[in-house]
């Protein structure tokens, strides 16, 4: 396990502090390409980044797990992940599911 300082205020940050040090990003979709959603990441994401690119954090009924959804295209989501600096690195299918994998420069 990784030990975080607690910040100056004495509460648990929200998500890991050098979280930015961190620069991959695992976008997928799945049947629908052209409509989306598309999934953007765990709740262990980047917040500032997933409300930059319209991601929110919910969890879907029966998962025991959230994750950060948009209802955009995973072409849109792409877009503004490049906006940001990050760049495909690979790209697989699944089954029904299309994933991608990006990586910011750091």
């Amino acid at each position: 396990n990784a030990h975080f300082q607690l910040p100056l205020d004495g509460h648990p940050p929200t998500h890991p502090p050098n979280s930015l040090t961190m620069p991959h990003v695992l976008i997928s979709t799945q049947n629908v390409m052209e409509a989306g959603p598309t999934v953007c990441g765990d709740a262990d994401s980047d917040a500032e980044l997933m409300a930059k690119i319209g991601a929110v954090l919910g969890t879907q009924m029966g998962n025991s797990y959230s994750e950060y959804v948009s209802e955009s295209p995973p072409r849109i989501i792409l877009d503004k992940l490049e906006e940001s600096g990050y760049l495909i690195v690979s790209q697989s299918g699944p089954g029904q599911t299309l994933a991608w994998t990006l990586r910011k420069p750091l």
